[in-house]
């Protein structure tokens, strides 16, 4: 028997909407436009077009953005619930987020376990934030993901995981790829399609819930756990 492993995507997944956008919309020049049309095309690497949206704000904005951030930031339906139900059926759940740790962390804290997180490592050393990759591209890709979630994958999971990715974006693409299953909206649905990977398509937790429930591996996982405890 397989078992089911979830990995999940922070920004515009686990949230309403994607807060690297929002902080660009509201503190950086207008120069972050033409880095985030040209990660979306795939001219330039995530890693580079996030790295240079980040370095084009001062660093003595940390305050305001993280306070912004806090404030506004609003989670998808249903999701401290589905972290409950994955917790109770002993079912591994990690936050593999292109995001930064400034405020990643704050609005996960109290549901999600810090060490069940990775993502970016913002620096403000200098004039202009700087971001740090501790979790960058391992030897197996070459994408320039800035948090690699294939790499981080390899880590966390072997050929006896079913491996379920959740996301929305283009930093969810190759994580699909190399999941047995994935639930998708947005940006990653049209790829999903258009790649002919397994997919379901999602709007909140409350729904993905319903449809994780049914997945056969969930469902052979739940029965023998059931099945141990009455032995």
């Amino acid at each position: 028997m397989k078992r089911p492993i979830v990995c999940c995507d922070f920004d515009g997944t686990i949230t309403k909407n994607d807060n690297i956008i929002r902080i660009m919309k509201q503190f950086a020049p207008s120069e972050w436009t033409k880095l985030k049309d040209a990660v979306l095309s795939k001219e330039i690497t995530i890693q580079e077009g996030v790295g240079r949206m980040f370095q084009l704000l001062d660093s003595d904005q940390k305050e305001a953005i993280q306070s912004f951030i806090l404030q506004d930031t609003e989670i998808r339906e249903g999701f401290e619930e589905f972290v409950a139900y994955l917790k109770k059926a002993d079912i591994p759940f990690y936050v593999l987020s292109g995001g930064m740790d400034f405020f990643v962390y704050p609005v996960l804290e109290g549901i999600v376990e810090k060490q069940s997180i990775y993502c970016n490592h913002a620096s403000f050393q200098k004039e202009r934030i700087q971001i740090e990759w501790p979790f960058a591209c391992d030897s197996q890709c070459q994408n320039g993901c800035g948090c690699c979630k294939p790499s981080i994958i390899r880590q966390l999971t072997d050929e006896n995981d079913f491996i379920i990715m959740i996301g929305d974006s283009v930093t969810d693409i190759e994580a699909a790829k190399h999941a047995d299953f994935t639930f998708a909206r947005d940006y990653l649905l049209n790829e999903c399609k258009e790649m002919n990977v397994i997919h379901q398509e999602y709007e909140t937790f409350i729904d993905l819930k319903a449809q994780f429930a049914q997945i056969k591996e969930v469902k052979e996982w739940e029965r023998q756990r059931v099945n141990a405890g009455r032995s």
